[in-house]
């Protein structure tokens, strides 16, 4: 090695900070012309590691800017600010159908970033860096408050934002993959929305009893979310991601109870018995089960379940009734779900009732069907559990990982001004940047 090298310096601006913000990442003091590797590690919290790097040239002052000098290869290329996140994938030999999903909200998300002699692409652990950087990645900001929810019968988190409040409400339903999903519901209340993250497939009550939960479970936790001291109870909006969107749409039409400001779908559609129960919405969705398709990787592909879009006003739920805004978020390459299609028959059915004027679609080429906050690295398949049969299959989301990640950077921005316009009035809530 060099000399000169044994001085490298790296440094990562802010390294301490929230998930959807950018950092700078500098090399100092290099060798000018020299060729080097940055690199990210990160270890999930189930073991498995994840790596991203870029291959860069250091300028006549011995400098690299990752924010403005392009990678010439690595598992991103080009100027990409933030490649060193949203690139991140399995390291050489991990188990297949790995995808990121962070648990602990009160601990970071950790990544250590280094700086290697030469255009390195593996053999990382046999390498010693020149520097290196712990970065701390946050989805809850400082004074965000996690409070577990069960009263009602409710699984559920409720994420509250620093401050006295009142805020703004959301309830956050993520899909069929069940569980107590939170990191979205905790980086929403870092912006300023008192956010409830809900389990309702496999909830206590449902572990316990082996009943699925009612619709009425959706009303307890508006109620609950509505009746507390600090949620503005006048101002509130659901969040769905797949099949919680079925839900976010049945709820946000039908319900008796629950009056919202507005309403946010991700890459789902509404396609479903009017009349269903969670149940029997599933049920629906099984009875297709013969559509499924395997590719060549045998990765189970299900958007042909609900296709062709019926006809049949009792399969859909009726959007021309929606009287709240709406915003619909498409990812054009989703394998898992319809949910262009279903886009486009919204937008007929919301035309046809005069309610048109309430819906906004974002739809993104060759982006899949998990449209995350922006920065959590493309999973173009992964293991899923169906709560129906219980067991594991190779799910295909689709989307290509550069695109994916453009339509996660873009979709979180314009989720966040549509919420911020409908629950805050246009007025920006105080939200946090540096921790």
């Amino acid at each position: 090695m060099d000399r000169k090298q044994c001085c490298v310096k790296l440094s990562v601006q802010p390294s301490r900070g929230p998930m959807d913000e950018k950092f700078i990442v500098l090399v100092q003091n290099a060798l000018p012309g020299s060729q080097l590797t940055i690199r990210a590690l990160h270890q999930c919290e189930d073991g498995h590691s994840w790596e991203a790097f870029g291959h860069y040239t250091a300028d006549t002052t011995g400098t690299i800017d990752v924010s403005e000098d392009p990678s010439i290869r690595g598992t991103y290329s080009g100027v990409e600010q933030m490649g060193l996140l949203w690139s991140l994938r399995p390291i050489p030999g991990s188990k297949p159908g790995l995808r990121i999903r962070k648990k602990n909200l009160q601990t970071p998300m950790e990544v250590t970033i280094s700086v290697y002699q030469g255009h390195q692409t593996e053999g990382f652990a046999d390498l010693v860096p020149l520097s290196g950087v712990v970065v701390e990645r946050w989805y809850m900001a400082p004074g965000v408050r996690r409070i577990p929810v069960t009263e009602g019968g409710l699984t559920a988190t409720l994420f509250l934002p620093s401050g006295p409040g009142p805020f703004p409400g959301l309830l956050d339903l993520w899909g069929g993959g069940a569980q107590l999903v939170e990191y979205r519901a905790a980086l929403l209340a870092s912006h300023g929305f008192a956010s409830m993250a809900i389990d309702y497939l496999t909830s206590k009550f449902t572990m316990e009893t082996g009943k699925m939960v009612d619709n009425q479970y959706f009303e307890t936790a508006y109620r609950v979310l509505q009746q507390h001291p600090q949620v503005c109870g006048s101002k509130i909006a659901m969040i769905g991601l797949s099949f919680g969107t079925s839900m976010t749409l049945k709820m946000a039409i039908y319900s008796e109870v629950i009056k919202l400001s507005a309403a946010v779908c991700i890459s789902g559609s509404h396609v479903q018995p009017v009349e269903g129960s969670v149940e029997e919405i599933m049920g629906f969705f099984q009875k297709n089960a013969g559509k499924t398709r395997f590719n060549e990787k045998n990765e189970a592909i299900w958007r042909d379940l609900l296709l062709p879009i019926p006809t049949d006003p009792s399969l859909k739920a009726d959007v021309g009734r929606l009287q709240c805004p709406l915003l619909l978020v498409v990812g054009e390459d989703d394998q898992n779900w319809p949910a262009q299609e279903s886009a486009l028959d919204i937008k007929e059915m919301m035309a046809r009732a005069g309610n048109s004027h309430l819906l906004t679609v974002l739809s993104y080429p060759n982006a899949g069907h998990l449209i995350e906050p922006p920065y959590t690295p493309h999973a173009r398949s992964s293991t899923f559990k169906t709560v129906e049969i219980q067991e594991k299959v190779m799910c295909l989301w689709g989307g290509q990982t550069v695109e994916h990640f453009r339509a996660q950077e873009d979709a979180w921005k314009k989720i966040l001004v549509f919420l911020r316009e409908n629950l805050y009035g246009g007025r920006k809530p105080t939200s946090f940047s540096h921790l």
